[in-house]
């Protein structure tokens, strides 16, 4: 165990320095120790995702304590997550009593941005959300992994039916409430190692994630762009949507989260997709689509903070200057994206956030200065899929309601009696235009 204390203090050290995402510095470290074994590895990890968790309350209960603070730090997070007889076995007598002592502490005379580990920050901008208790307890658990099928290749019941039977059995899938196509695992199964994997039967993504293919509602043979396609989860269940017909174009600013994305699209199955790695969002590529396409998904960069249960270090390399900045460039995300979007077309914002200065405020920011666009209610769209019942017009996703991440999606239609709007050419100069 004082090994165990010491490879999680290790961890910490680099992951506090804020300077790579703690998944990144994790695998990393793990990389550089290759004699750890798995159980060892999921001690470790789960430790460290404990600790940035609860980051701030450990360090409020660990300022009355003695030596390294990121010990501190440490102790506190294995004494939750592992045995805490093994711990205290190997600790000195003072970390015992300082043990003891933050014991006796009633969380409950904590602040809540305390005792629910919030950066001030982010506090401010969410403590006017209803019952904000049960979203921030939501926030600071792990999360289930979702997947789901490939519309293409699989139906869920019997994906399920063969998961059940073979290799995830341990991981008691259940299908998700909400997706059609989602099934729900426990635990950290290495999928990639799956056959229905390795042959794209099943793709990873959360649950939310999934709805927003219902908002954008792809139709074959149409032209889509998925603005912001980054890995590819959301462009593959489009294209499966569109039963591997019309164009589905793919754009990203990373051409390396495009390439990575690449041998998903080969294993499912997909031909109508065209990856696009743009220098910016008015790339003169973006602009040769100009009114061409029946439907645009910008899925923008933003805080993440409806992620959090996945990515707890988010709140703390998050900032409001970072926050102000990411609002901006959504902004001219969506300004470049709806040119895209032909008239009548259907243009879906939507973010893995749950502030209102990335969701609802940047949307009626848009539309006030986009006349010809109009808001269209998500509630009869997702109705007609799902048994979600939202009170609309936005999609608004809270993990202590809703068991996924928490995710904002708004659908808005470019009205049809448009003037100036640059006409469509020929079907095969558009097909054409981008190829790459």
């Amino acid at each position: 165990m004082t090994t165990r204390l010491d490879q999680i203090r290790q961890v910490l050290d680099e992951v506090l320095t804020w300077r790579f995402a703690a998944d990144s510095v994790v695998s990393h470290w793990f990389r550089a120790h290759p004699k750890l074994g798995i159980r060892d590895r999921a001690e470790v990890a789960e430790v460290v995702y404990d600790v940035l968790r609860h980051l701030r309350r450990y360090r409020q209960l660990g300022e009355s304590g003695v030596g390294n603070a990121v010990r501190r730090l440490a102790i506190q997070g294995a004494i939750v997550t592992m045995d805490p007889e093994k711990v205290r076995a190997v600790l000195d007598s003072g970390e015992i009593a300082w043990l003891d002592r933050i014991a006796q502490i009633e969380e409950l005379s904590m602040p809540l941005q305390v005792r629910g580990s919030l950066p001030d920050w982010l506090y401010e901008r969410i403590k006017e959300l209803p019952d904000l208790e049960n979203l921030v307890a939501a926030l600071n658990q792990g999360a289930p992994l979702d997947i789901r099928v490939n519309p293409l290749k699989a139906e869920r019941d019997e994906m399920l039916a063969d998961l059940t039977r073979g290799n995830a059995v341990r991981h008691a899938p259940v299908a998700t409430p909400y997706s059609p196509w989602g099934i729900r695992l426990t635990g950290r199964p290495a999928m990639n190692k799956w056959h229905q994997f390795e042959h794209g039967l099943i793709e990873v993504q959360d649950e939310g994630s999934q709805l927003l293919a219902l908002l954008v509602g792809p139709k074959r043979g149409e032209m889509v762009i998925d603005f912001c396609a980054g890995a590819g989860g959301k462009t593959l269940l489009l294209g499966a949507l569109m039963r591997s017909t019309g164009r589905l174009y793919a754009f990203d600013v990373s051409a390396t989260r495009l390439a990575k994305a690449k041998p998903r699209f080969a294993r499912s199955g997909l031909s109508n997709v065209v990856p696009v790695a743009i220098d910016h969002e008015n790339d003169q590529r973006v602009r040769r689509l100009t009114g061409k396409a029946q439907r645009v998904l910008v899925d923008a960069p933003c805080s993440g903070v409806g992620t959090l249960r996945r990515n707890p270090d988010l709140k703390w390399r998050q900032s409001a200057q970072s926050l102000a900045e990411l609002v901006d460039l959504q902004a001219r995300i969506l300004n470049s994206a709806s040119r895209c979007v032909a008239p009548g077309g259907r243009l879906v914002y939507a973010t893995c956030s749950i502030l209102a200065e990335e969701n609802q405020e940047q949307v009626e920011r848009f539309l006030a200065a986009h006349p010809d666009f109009e808001l269209v209610d998500a509630a009869p769209l997702l109705a007609a899929r799902t048994p979600l019942q939202i009170e609309g017009p936005y999609l608004s996703l809270r993990p202590d309601v809703h068991g996924t991440d928490g995710f904002f999606a708004a659908v808005m239609e470019r009205k049809k009696d448009l003037v100036g709007v640059e006409p469509s050419k020929k079907k095969a100069e558009t097909e054409n235009s981008l190829d790459c």
